[in-house]
C-alpha cells in the first residue's frame, strides 16, 4: 500500500530540510510527500523552491496564508496513496513511527489511526503542565460529543484510508481541524484505533504556534461539529 504523507508548513526554514530527509528514511518506503507552504514568509518557500520541489517532495504553494487546516485541505485533495498521514513540519513527531500508527489500516482493522502522546512509554520531552491540562480537557469534552474514549484528540499523527480523508469536507482552516476531524471521522462510525507514539515537543522560542485562543477555538468546534452539523 501507498502511503502519502502531508505536511503543513508556515515559517519552518530552520527544520523543513531535516524533515524531509527524515520522512525520506522512514521505514515504510512506498511513499509520497506533498508538503504545502501556507505562504511562508522567513525564506521557506525560497528552500522549497530551489532545494525540494520537484527534487525531495511535492509541493504545492498558497498565496495568502490560511492556517494548518487549509494547507491540510489542500494536501489532501493532493494525495493518490492509499493511506494518507499528516506530519507537522516542526519535528515533534518523528517519521519513524509510520508503521506503528498506520499498522492497523494496513491490517484492514482500521479506517482512521490517532497517534497519542500519552499511550506509549516512547520518550516525551518535558514541558508546558498547562498545555496538558489544555490537551485533556479539550479531549475529554470531545469525547463526551462523540462518545469515543481517545486519550490525545489534539495529535498531529492521524492517518486515514484516502477515501475517508477524501471524502471529508475540511471547513476550519486554523488548529480546529482537530476536533474538526474527530468529529467527522466518529459520525461516519469509522473504525478508529489509537497506537502509542513518542514526542519531542519545542518551546515557543522554538517556533511552537497553538495558542490560547486557538483552544477556546477548539472548544467551539467540537460544539459546532457535534451539535449544529
Amino acid at each position: 500500500m501507498k502511503l502519502s504523507v502531508i505536511i503543513p508548513c508556515y515559517n519552518e526554514r530552520t527544520t523543513i530540510e531535516s524533515l524531509v530527509a527524515a520522512v525520506k528514511a522512514c521505514p515504510y518506503p512506498n511513499h509520497e510527500i506533498v508538503i504545502v507552504d501556507d505562504c511562508s514568509t522567513d525564506g521557506t518557500r525560497e528552500l522549497l523552491r530551489e532545494k525540494i520541489d520537484g527534487i525531495e517532495a511535492r509541493v504545492v504553494y498558497h498565496d495568502v496564508n490560511q492556517g494548518k487546516g487549509a494547507a491540510l485541505r489542500t494536501g489532501f485533495a493532493q494525495a493518490t496513496g492509499d493511506i494518507v498521514i499528516v506530519q507537522d513540519a516542526d519535528l515533534e513527531y518523528d517519521p519513524q513511527e509510520y508503521p506503528t500508527v498506520i499498522d492497523p489500516i494496513i491490517r484492514g482493522v482500521a479506517d482512521v489511526v490517532f497517534g497519542s502522546r500519552f499511550l506509549s512509554d516512547r520518550p516525551h520531552r518535558v514541558l508546558y503542565f498547562w498545555h496538558r491540562v489544555g490537551n485533556g480537557i479539550l479531549t475529554l469534552m470531545s469525547n463526551i460529543f462523540t462518545n469515543l474514549n481517545l486519550t490525545d484528540m489534539e495529535t498531529c499523527y492521524k492517518a486515514f484510508r484516502r477515501e475517508i480523508i477524501q471524502s471529508i469536507k475540511i471547513e476550519e482552516n486554523r488548529f480546529g481541524f482537530e476536533p474538526e476531524i474527530t468529529a467527522k471521522v466518529a459520525k461516519l462510525r469509522c473504525r478508529i484505533f489509537e497506537v502509542g507514539i513518542g514526542y519531542n515537543g519545542r518551546t515557543y522560542e522554538e517556533g511552537k504556534k497553538i495558542g490560547w485562543k486557538d483552544g477556546v477555538r477548539a472548544i467551539w468546534c467540537i460544539v459546532k461539529y457535534n451539535v449544529f452539523r
